[in-house]
């Protein structure tokens, strides 16, 4: 057996800083119009074992405490790092042969995910909720695995000067798959039934109608090519074991990341960059309510003015990465996202205003989706090993999480002991923390030693 090497070759580089033109054109480079494509097919599967299952649950009568245990189908998205190494190191028969190793798996992925998404079509919430069960489990296992593609797809194919303006667009690209696959969905089964088609066979043939739009991935993957990082990562463990390249994949992830300069502090700068707006949007709906809003206020802003904010923030933050140095755009992202959370503590101090819940909508979207980017850029160049890419990319995501779903549990409680107005003021402070890292990390050339490699 001969044993794949820990890392494969990164050639040093130095980028210009791009003018407002370039940043522009680089949105039209074929290879950023794959991963805007891709981002769509990413999205799209979301919502279809999700909000809108639950919508299709409900309106079958299904009761509220079994709608509620179907929040746990969500589970493959969490825990998909577990079978990340599988799709770093497995060939797919006869896919991977014709078309490549990531693309091999992203058709595969895809193609399952199709057949998911049928079986889910043609099962009944009324008669069988078991099997709707079963069936929405599917779709978020074979949708998670496709992000696990996507993501090593985008981070490989892509050169760093078309990383961020990828990056936005995957992020755009998805958010409009997640609103096709919930409010048109919705639109087209309402369209269904008003041909006089049956309530269930409206809802059976909307989902088909998903299921059909994930072609759009699968033809992207066919006209795309295999990147060239992933061409020489699979030539350097031709000769290994099934088992030996999954071991490496599993095991390596872990080490060469762990054996880099700072590894730990980068880690915890992966926890906490984006605390600051979880903390705050685990209460951004209730508190809405609370401050006397309706539901369907709320609503609209958001579907509206607020998905606006967050696309248009999308590409203003692929901008300031393309912009900026990766150091100097975090910099950027984190205290924007930071500060738009005042913009609710002067909501609170304003009432029920509509003008003051937009602009406050807008400024949390829009500085949360240039953060994101950006911050999927930083992510994005922590897993230069093609070796292990989805599997590290996967890792990261899950550590991402961390702030997200646990360290946000508490945000409820603060809010009930301090007041909205001081709450939301207390989500700018639970910045420092990740802002602190941030100096240190640059302080250590962190961020320096990333931008010098591909």
């Amino acid at each position: 057996m001969i044993n794949a090497p820990d890392s494969l070759p990164e050639t040093p580089i130095t980028t210009p800083r791009a003018s407002f033109r370039d940043s522009l054109t680089v949105y039209l480079q074929p290879r950023v119009l794959i991963v805007l494509l891709l981002g769509f097919s990413s999205g799209l599967p979301l919502a279809l074992s999700g909000s809108t299952l639950l919508v299709w649950m409900r309106e079958s009568g299904v009761d509220l405490g079994t709608i509620g245990l179907f929040a746990l189908v969500g589970t493959p998205y969490t825990l998909k790092f577990i079978w990340a190494p599988l799709v770093d190191a497995l060939h797919v028969p006869l896919f991977t042969r014709r078309f490549g190793r990531r693309r091999g798996w992203l058709i595969f992925s895809q193609l399952l995910l199709i057949i998911a998404i049928l079986l889910l079509a043609l099962t009944d919430p009324a008669r069988s909720p078991l099997f709707v069960a079963l069936g929405a489990l599917l779709v978020a296992a074979t949708s998670s695995t496709q992000d696990i593609v996507v993501d090593a797809f985008r981070v490989e194919s892509l050169p760093e000067s078309e990383q961020a303006a990828g990056m936005a667009s995957y992020v755009a690209a998805y958010r409009v798959g997640m609103l096709v696959s919930t409010a048109g969905a919705l639109f087209m089964v309402s369209a269904f039934e008003s041909t006089g088609l049956a309530r269930t066979s409206a809802w059976m043939w909307g989902y088909v109608a998903m299921a059909a739009l994930v072609l759009i991935g699968t033809v992207t993957a066919l006209a795309a090519t295999e990147p060239e990082q992933s061409v020489r990562a699979d030539a350097a463990t031709r000769d290994e074991t099934a088992f030996a390249r999954v071991l490496h994949a599993a095991v390596g992830a872990f080490s060469e990341f762990l054996r880099r300069k700072d590894a730990w502090a980068a880690l915890a700068f992966v926890v906490l960059f984006k605390f600051t707006d979880a903390f705050s949007g685990t209460m951004t709906a209730p508190f809405v309510i609370d401050l006397g809003f309706t539901r369907n206020d709320y609503a609209a802003i958001v579907k509206g003015v607020g998905l606006a904010a967050l696309l248009i923030g999308g590409f203003a933050g692929g901008f300031v990465a393309r912009r900026y140095s990766l150091a100097t755009s975090l910099w950027i992202g984190g205290i924007l996202q930071a500060v738009a959370n005042l913009s609710f503590s002067w909501l609170a101090l304003a009432g029920v205003n509509q003008w003051a819940l937009a602009f406050a909508i807008t400024a949390e979207n829009f500085t949360s989706a240039i953060g994101t980017v950006i911050f999927v850029a930083y992510l994005s160049a922590l897993c230069r090993n093609p070796l292990h890419t989805a599997t590290q990319y996967a890792l990261l995501t899950a550590l991402a999480a961390v702030g997200r779903t646990y360290l946000s549990s508490g945000a409820g409680f603060v809010a009930k002991a301090t007041g909205w107005p001081l709450f939301f003021a207390i989500c700018v402070v639970v910045a420092v923390p990740s802002l602190i890292l941030l100096a240190w990390l640059q302080r250590r050339g962190h961020f320096a030693e990333l931008e010098r490699k591909v």
